[in-house]
């Protein structure tokens, strides 16, 4: 198969915007990516596109996908909408490198959009939910907070996990965010303002809790055969993995992990012939703040049950020797549901350009990106490996 390529990506702001459409969000990723582009594109170059979303509050559910690509000038161009939750974009990554590797296209748009802001808290709380187990976690009462908070139990039961380690990512990840221009929460907490504040399903606080967001963003894969016609800096798609897993939690035979997670890094990882270790920076799925510790554990950052030490130990901090999350992660950033996955690999791509600005990385050469569905029931992990030499192709 031909090696698939990253070569733009890009973003709207996240945040809650009555005054825009899911249409002109998109749009604002759309071009963003375009213009991110080296030796620039041609929007009549795209051959196929993919658009994840899941579709909060009842808009455009049938052929949205069609409807976001059509309002970017891409009249005619196949686009399939794809809907996996909270990873839906991840996976519509995953079907453009597919897409490329297969020769089926040469240039490939995956994006992903969600509007979330314009529901009551009670609606939105349901348009979450529908992530879950139906029968018995959503309409029992159960929140997707309430679920977290059962693996947050059982992590800090298990292996002494602690509430000021769940706040240290809260506060990791702020100091992140407010150095991405792009985040929902791009302000600075301290450890006392993590560790106070009100409880939401015990033992995650408000500060422990991802925002609802309202956002776009957008990837451009190309082929090996064309790559050269866009930029001389490469950044190759060096592994994909993907899993899945019982929907609801109740199912799964452990609280302290996510199957689906691992499966998916093992297959990226030996795709890429690489470790853990050999990674610069992660983008990590940390839509509460146990999810951020399960990754560590999940991904082979650290061994079972260390992932809070790992949080102590400064290592994945913005100059430690792993940044995770370097763009705020899900929790200052935002995560408008159908965008994340795409929004994870625009931080990935500026990172690998050297255009992360003050969050960026000391010259790496290797990333993941790890997004998640739900509680778990599916996962979709990407290595992308900037090439130095003409010659690696």
């Amino acid at each position: 198969m031909r090696d698939a390529y990253l070569v733009g990506a890009g973003q709207s702001e996240y945040g809650a915007f009555p005054e825009e459409s899911y249409r002109s969000l998109f749009r604002t990723a759309f071009q963003a990516a375009v213009e991110s582009v080296p030796r620039g594109i041609d929007p009549a170059d795209v051959d196929e596109a993919f658009v994840g979303n899941l579709g909060v509050g009842g808009r455009q559910l049938g052929l949205s996908g069609p409807a976001v690509t059509e309002h970017v000038g891409l009249d005619g161009v196949p686009c399939t909408r794809v809907e996996n939750a909270c990873a839906a974009s991840g996976f519509a990554v995953r079907q453009a490198v597919q897409a490329v590797k297969s020769g089926m296209a040469d240039v490939v748009l995956a994006g992903g959009f969600e509007v979330m802001s314009d529901t009551s808290s009670d609606a939105t709380k349901y348009w979450l939910g529908v992530s879950g187990e139906t029968e018995w976690e959503r309409l029992s009462g159960t929140t997707f907070s309430g679920v977290y908070a059962q693996m947050a139990s059982v992590h800090m039961e298990r292996y002494g996990t602690t509430r000021e380690q769940l706040s240290r990512v809260a506060v990791k990840n702020h100091a992140n965010g407010a150095k991405n221009p792009h985040a929902q929460l791009g302000f600075e907490c301290s450890l006392e303002d993590a560790q106070s504040a009100p409880i939401v399903a015990d033992p995650l606080n408000l500060y422990h809790c991802c925002p609802t967001s309202d956002g776009a963003a957008c990837a451009l894969v190309v082929s090996e055969d064309v790559v050269d016609e866009y930029t001389d800096e490469p950044i190759r798609v060096a592994g994909v993995g993907a899993g899945s897993d019982s929907v609801g939690l109740f199912q799964r035979d452990s609280y302290t992990g996510v199957p689906a997670s691992q499966r998916a890094a093992e297959s990226a990882y030996e795709m890429a012939g690489v470790e853990p270790a050999d990674l610069d920076f992660a983008e990590v799925h940390d839509c509460f703040a146990i999810a951020e510790l399960l990754a560590y554990e999940d991904l082979g950052f650290c061994e079972r049950g260390e992932a809070g030490q790992l949080i102590d130990s400064g290592t994945t901090e913005l100059g430690g020797e792993l940044p995770v999350n370097t763009s705020g992660g899900l929790k200052s950033k935002g995560h408008p549901i159908g965008a994340t996955g795409a929004g994870q690999v625009v931080e990935a791509f500026k990172q690998l350009s050297g255009a992360a600005g003050e969050r960026q990385v000391a010259e790496p050469t290797r990333g993941l990106t790890h997004n998640v569905g739900g509680s778990g029931g599916a996962a979709v992990v990407h290595v992308f490996e900037k090439e130095t030499e003409v010659s690696a192709r």
